[in-house]
């Protein structure tokens, strides 16, 4: 980053210097900037820099965003890192959500199963009882049991084989009532998932994502963002992809940044699943960080505050003009000053038309605050950049040299100095 009037590089610490000095309690983040106001760009050079001093890093993306940067460090590391997945009819991302590398079923692994189980059964609108809340815990927990007794293959398919026989004759022992728990309803909502169904792929994948050794990595689910079934589901498994690495990886930094994609779970039924991982992410050496740029999403939802925005000691805005008739209900909504509001809306609003460079407002605790400009080199430029015609500029000459994007970065940058020289 860079002091916004002199231009001089500063050294912002946002994570562990205000840990440590208690002017907050965690490191979790809130990002809020409408189209075009450098959001994308911001959050790119944010998260390489967690990258370069060894953090794990875990993106969830709605529009290509992070694809030039995972690209150059695929290619920094000979493949080893930079992981980028995308969903297609041809090869839709699939997973085991009852695996686990080591065999160990915690608290949080059987959480992460019983709310992935839940979103496939209830609608958003149909939050389960008690009882079935009961019903749920104890066929998930009745199931690990069997594979450990019986040193089976665990899957979804095993889930509900073990529910259509040895779990419903345990309800009819206990005597347990139809309208307290349904089994037939349960099983016929869940048969799309189950061998023959229409997403049985989707929860029982043969090949294991070996994913903890890797440092980034992002999940592109653009394809699937308006569809009602996988878009929920698929978020949420994911983010049990960046559980196991928080649960495994002791002493390790690492980091989700969740796109557009919280929406998907930001429901009545995912409230308290999306609570869970922004406390417990803290206890893990972790943060997580949510970006958006639709206002009326938070301005609607108190599930929003309450969840995410509470737990995000760390606010980082940009260029807001697009939402002065709105600005009164946002500062409400993220509790600012009247300073704190000065500085926002103070954005972009002089900037020296010799540098290239766009402003952030980043605020920490409620106590500290300050705009920065976010100010970088032409080959982090376009490293970082999300405008199409440059992003295919520099993906159509990295494929003639091999791949290779961080030669293209180069020459393409070379090219524009040589240029801005000439004229």
């Amino acid at each position: 980053m860079a002091d916004r009037l002199t231009g001089k590089p500063i050294h912002l610490d946002i994570s562990d210097l205000p840990m440590k000095q208690g002017i907050i309690t965690n490191r979790n983040k809130f990002i809020l900037g409408p189209s075009g106001s450098g959001k994308s760009f911001f959050t790119n050079h944010m998260v390489r820099q967690y990258y370069e001093q060894g953090a794990h890093v875990l993106l969830v993306d709605t529009g290509n965003s992070y694809q030039g940067l995972c690209e150059l460090i695929k290619g920094k590391t000979k493949g080893e890192d930079g992981v980028y997945f995308t969903y297609t009819e041809d090869n839709p991302i699939a997973f085991n959500p009852f695996y686990t590398d080591d065999g160990v079923f915690d608290i949080e692994k059987r959480e992460s199963i019983k709310t992935l189980i839940l979103t496939l059964w209830k609608r958003d609108d149909e939050p389960p009882s008690r009882s079935e809340e009961v019903a749920l815990s104890n066929a998930v927990s009745g199931y690990i049991e069997q594979i450990r007794s019986k040193n089976s293959h665990p899957s979804f398919n095993g889930f509900y084989d073990y529910v259509k026989d040895d779990y419903q004759k345990v309800l009819e022992q206990k005597k347990v009532r139809e309208k307290d728990f349904d089994i037939a309803n349960f099983l016929n909502v869940l048969e799309p998932y189950y061998k023959g169904g229409e997403y049985d792929y989707l929860l029982n994948s043969e090949r294991q994502l070996d994913l903890l050794s890797k440092r980034f990595i992002v999940f592109e689910i653009d394809a699937i963002k308006d569809h009602k079934i996988l878009f929920p589901i698929v978020t949420i498994i994911i983010m049990e992809v960046f559980i196991n690495k928080m649960r495994r990886l002791k002493g390790i930094r690492k980091l989700i940044l969740i796109e557009e994609a919280w929406k998907a779970i930001a429901k009545e039924g995912m409230a308290e699943y999306i609570k869970y991982l922004f406390k417990t992410v803290r206890k893990f050496f972790g943060e997580a960080i949510v970006v958006t740029q639709e206002v009326d999403d938070i301005i609607q939802s108190p599930i929003v505050k309450e969840s995410i925005i509470n737990n995000s000691d760390c606010k980082i805005l940009l260029d807001q003009r697009k939402y002065m008739n709105k600005f009164d209900d946002i500062q409400a909504m993220l509790g600012l000053t009247e300073k704190e509001k000065s500085q926002v809306l103070s954005i972009n609003m002089n900037n020296d038309p010799k540098r290239l460079y766009k402003e952030v407002w980043i605020g920490l605790g409620g106590t500290h605050s300050a705009v920065y400009a976010t100010e970088v080199s032409t080959e982090e430029y376009l490293a970082y950049t999300t405008e199409e015609t440059e992003k295919m500029e520099v993906m159509n000459l990295a494929s003639e040299l091999d791949g290779n994007v961080e030669h293209a970065i180069k020459r393409i940058s070379l090219r524009r100095i040589k240029s801005n020289k000439e004229n």
